[in-house]
């Protein structure tokens, strides 16, 4: 099936607009145009499967209007604005007014791929787009290549993490609306960075939520954690589906981003021999080719399945890449000593070597946790299917008071998970100030209007976090105080520990793209071994161009293992022991020349990188 963004208000000049929306449940349609000038009501014809269409004359960008279902007054599903809030009326947009500049854009490769996701709202003090495009130097300086743009499909009220949204095709009134969204993508393309923007079509927020009005595009079938599952597989879906992958294609179109991460999409319930996401990456897919861009596309799935990243000819969904919460859970286990809720799986060195070597470290083992089997062998997989952190924005802010690992772990600890992560197989990702050890927290937040939402939300997040065990108060999400705690404070950048951490995560993206075998994601082109007495993980990584080991220390003392490091002549490329690098001092040379194995002398906290020397080079 071919798809188009056609749904919602689409001006075509002069004067004209064309509204076309999915209401199989109405007997009649109009349209109520409500702004400028006096209120006046125009009919829709119905259409094949319970659509109905119209053109009308006299309204322009910027006009407002409501459909009238059978009488009754409500926003378009398919809005593209929502200046007054999720209550208000909608906004005719004209989206061929914005000049774009980036026609030579084409995308980024995925071998240059270091996402940093941020939110828009506690990113800056004035919480907008435009205020973002005064940091996009820092960001390329630092090295990083994507961001990742956490929800901004219209929610309720001005705080809101965004997986509130109810209007998924909406730029949310409080960022600066598709106008500030457009002229942020097209800014980034001309600093060399690109744009990903992270949906949600696993539910929907439950205030402003009118879409049941208009359709089956809710079951009773299945749940989610979040609200109602959407209708993927049942009565009426095929329409449901399409209203979902215009929306991806409207975003990837109208706003030229690069790449979407789909959130949640273990809660994406769907039984048809077709799934909605196989589906939808072959749209995306085929739209990137009209377009003559690389796009991307991510998921999040904690089902450790990878049909998600395979192949779509190999009985996969075709997705370019996951989050590994594995790989997060493992490394922040080791870190910080936490075995409570998720991290119960977690802790040993094994752990986080099983994550190197596969990605998943649960592939069909059991998990007490889960009290069951749990995932399985990601098998020709490679390495850049699989986006790794040590922080974001669930393993933060779903924390009881949203503390960050700067707050949780020493210096040292700091600087060895960053190179864990920029140093591995995979595709890194930062969370916003993770770079230079911010120490405000990132609370959930909200700003809801109605009180018996607000108190069901407070209930919810106490429960929550009982199973965590984790004592104290939290934070209440509907508090503004929540919300001003969890914006960053960039200036600490420039200072003390701050810029020394910074200046860390540079060194690291750099060394990333100056070392071949840094940048080989063939998960085959390496080697893992525990030294489980001392707590130290040895890695070997090799190119056809280049060679590499890495040793991590998570020993809180000094220790001096044998260590496996292949015969011959290797040059120090970074060292955290270093006192540029606020290190107590390093005992290690520039130059090591190994028989085949070594002591090596670590600090606690321990990061060396070795690049063999070519024989050329040596002599």
């Amino acid at each position: 099936m071919t798809y188009s963004v056609s749904l919602g208000a689409t001006y075509l000049g002069d004067g004209r607009c064309r509204f076309r929306l999915w209401a199989p449940l109405a007997e009649s349609v109009a349209v109520q145009i409500v702004a400028p000038g006096e209120k006046r009501v125009e009919p829709l014809t119905r259409e094949e499967r319970g659509y109905f269409q119209g053109e009308i004359a006299g309204v322009v960008p910027g006009s407002l209007y409501y459909y009238l279902l059978d009488g009754q007054q409500l926003p378009d599903p398919a809005s593209r604005y929502q200046p007054l809030g999720v209550h208000g009326p909608s906004q005719v947009v004209d989206a061929k007014a914005f000049s774009w500049s980036d026609r030579c854009w084409p995308g980024p490769r995925v071998e240059a791929l270091i996402f940093y996701e941020l939110h828009v709202g506690t990113f800056t003090p004035e919480g907008t787009f435009e205020a973002i495009i005064a940091h996009l130097d820092d960001l390329r300086t630092l090295g990083v290549t994507a961001i990742e743009l956490m929800p901004v499909a219209q929610f309720p009220g001005s705080r809101n993490w965004g997986y509130d949204g109810v209007f998924p095709f909406a730029v949310q009134n409080s960022y600066g609306g598709p106008e500030g969204l457009r002229r942020l993508v097209n800014t980034c393309h001309s600093y060399g960075l690109a744009v990903f923007l992270d949906v949600v079509y696993n539910h929907l927020g439950p205030e402003g939520n009118y879409l049941a009005h208009f359709g089956p595009y809710f079951t009773s079938r299945y749940h989610t954690p979040w609200g109602q599952a959407l209708n993927f597989d049942g009565p009426g879906s095929d329409e449901v589906r399409r209203f979902f992958i215009e929306n991806a294609l409207y975003w990837l179109t109208e706003f030229h981003l690069d790449g979407l991460r789909l959130d949640a999409i273990h809660a994406i319930m769907d039984k048809s021999a077709l799934p909605f996401l196989e589906e939808l990456v072959a749209a995306v897919k085929l739209q990137a080719e009209r377009l003559g861009r690389r796009v991307y596309i991510v998921a999040e799935s904690d089902l450790n399945d990878p049909r998600v990243i395979q192949p779509q000819g190999l009985s996969g969904y075709g997705l370019d890449a996951q989050w590994c919460d594995d790989f997060h859970h493992a490394l922040h286990a080791l870190l910080t000593g936490e075995r409570n809720g998720y991290y119960r799986d977690f802790g040993t060195l094994g752990n986080l070597a099983r994550a190197f070597r596969e990605g998943y470290v649960y592939t069909g083992q059991y998990s007490a946790y889960r009290q069951r089997r749990h995932g399985r062998r990601p098998d020709l997989c490679k390495g850049n299917q699989f986006v790794v952190f040590t922080q974001n924005h669930d393993h933060v802010g779903n924390r009881a008071r949203g503390e960050r690992l700067s707050t949780l772990v020493p210096f040292a600890k700091l600087k060895l998970a960053a190179a864990v992560v920029l140093l591995s197989p995979f595709v890194p990702l930062l969370f916003m100030g993770e770079e230079y050890g911010e120490t405000a927290p990132f609370q959930y937040f909200t700003s809801h209007s109605d009180p018996r939402l607000i108190a069901a939300v407070r209930r919810g997040r106490r429960e929550e976090f009982a199973g965590h065990n984790w004592t104290g108060e939290v934070p209440d999400p509907q508090d503004e105080a929540t919300f001003l705690r969890s914006r960053l404070n960039p200036g600490l950048r420039r200072q003390g520990r701050h810029r020394v951490l910074w200046e860390f995560y540079r060194q690291l993206i750099q060394l990333r793209r100056e070392l071949p075998a840094l940048a080989d994601f063939n998960l085959d082109h390496m080697e893992v071994i525990t030294c489980e007495q001392d707590l130290v993980l040895f890695v070997h990584r090799w190119s056809s161009e280049g060679e590499v080991v890495i040793i991590f220390s998570f020993s809180d003392a000094p220790a001096a293992p044998t260590l496996p490091l292949p015969a011959g002549r290797w040059r120090k490329r970074l060292d955290a022991a270093e006192e540029r690098w606020l290190g107590d001092g390093s005992a290690i040379p520039a130059l090591l020349v190994s028989q085949g194995k070594m002591q090596v002398p670590l600090t606690p906290g321990a990061c060396l990188l070795f690049e063999r020397i070519k024989e050329a080079q040596a002599d």
